[in-house]
């Protein structure tokens, strides 16, 4: 009964409390992104949801929670959540940096008139999270892909593209090469480009790069380099991570050797390195496509299911299961 009686006692179990609590929170957020990289986003909300149900000016769950809407295409909710977090940490520059970017996903599906205010706000946010962090190379390439697709009047324009990829050639010279690549694209210059794509390639040897390269090869209509290229960014990629399922779009946008995007795919899958930059009920979802095509409707419903075991309320899997279940009542009346 006298146990924390003196104020000594008093003091440390209040820091006791306080670091119990903090850990907790910690360790909330640490689930949460777990279950994001995982592709988990319904278990990612109910964390993300208590959490912040109990710290509202929590800025990383606020963005981790743009990153899970991000993921679902739901653009709205994610600005939101996004909006919050730069509210609450100013000079965080993840944070400006996935603003940007939801900004970027609505501009992309908006009417013109509205997709030049979004396109101004998408030039800042990442021009603030560039200048927050110089060497947040993330930020710096999605800005340098502005410059080369955006027209001048709203900031964009390649001699600040070719300006920024003088700044970023000390410390992350393949993503100044690419940088550079996409520029001479835009310019219609293809040996240019590819000279530039190569050159990202020497500089680190990289499964992005790779890609990168395999991509332009696509484009250019040279099936052969661009399968030498993706079977390169898959070697490089020891553990099994997004490059794979990269590859798998890029074959499949290329209509080219389908079984190998799906062995890519279902390696993605098993694997420990899933992202949310590949989100795994995405994954699931293109699998399924890959199946369907193929001819094999059991097992493209397989992978619906699984992305709406992860994503229940992710519009493209469940119209894709709507359509196998569709199909399967028209097969079974005509078998009656």
């Amino acid at each position: 009964m006298f146990l924390f009686t003196h104020p000594f006692h008093l003091r440390h179990a209040f820091l006791f409390a306080l670091l119990a609590t903090t850990h907790l929170l910690v360790a909330d957020e640490t689930r949460a992104n777990t279950l994001l990289q995982q592709g988990r986003v319904d278990e990612a909300t109910a964390v993300l949801q208590e959490l912040l149900s109990t710290e509202p000016g929590n800025a990383q769950a606020h963005q981790l929670f743009c990153r899970v809407y991000y993921a679902q295409n739901k653009t709205d909710p994610a600005i939101h959540e996004c909006e919050l977090a730069v509210a609450n940490a100013p000079n965080d520059s993840d944070n400006h940096m996935w603003l940007a970017r939801a900004y970027g996903h609505k501009a992309a599906h908006a009417s013109p008139f509205s997709a030049l205010s979004l396109a101004v706000k998408v030039h800042n946010e990442f021009e603030r999270a560039v200048q927050l962090d110089p060497e947040n190379f993330q930020a710096m390439s999605d800005l340098g892909e502005y410059y080369v697709a955006a027209p001048s009047i709203i900031g964009g324009g390649l001699d600040r593209a070719q300006g920024l990829a003088a700044r970023m050639q000390p410390k992350f010279p393949a993503q100044s090469h690419r940088l550079l690549a996409l520029v001479a694209e835009k310019k219609k210059d293809p040996a240019t480009a590819e000279a530039e794509y190569l050159a990202a390639v020497d500089a680190g040897k990289t499964p992005e790069a790779y890609i990168n390269l395999g991509d332009f090869y696509r484009r250019e209509n040279q099936p052969d380099k661009m399968l030498d290229a993706l079977r390169s960014a898959v070697a490089a990629d020891q553990s099994n991570g997004p490059p794979l399922v990269d590859a798998a779009s890029t074959l499949t946008e290329a209509h080219n050797s389908p079984q190998l995007a799906i062995s890519l795919l279902r390696t993605y899958l098993a694997s420990s390195a899933k992202t949310d930059g590949a989100p795994a009920f995405k994954v699931h979802l293109q699998l399924g496509c890959l199946l369907a095509q193929d001819g094999d409707a059991a097992g493209a419903h397989r992978e619906y299911l699984a992305a709406t075991a992860l994503a229940s309320n992710y519009v493209p899997a469940l119209k894709a299961l709507q359509g196998t279940h569709t199909k399967g009542d028209t097969m079974s009346s005509n078998q009656q």
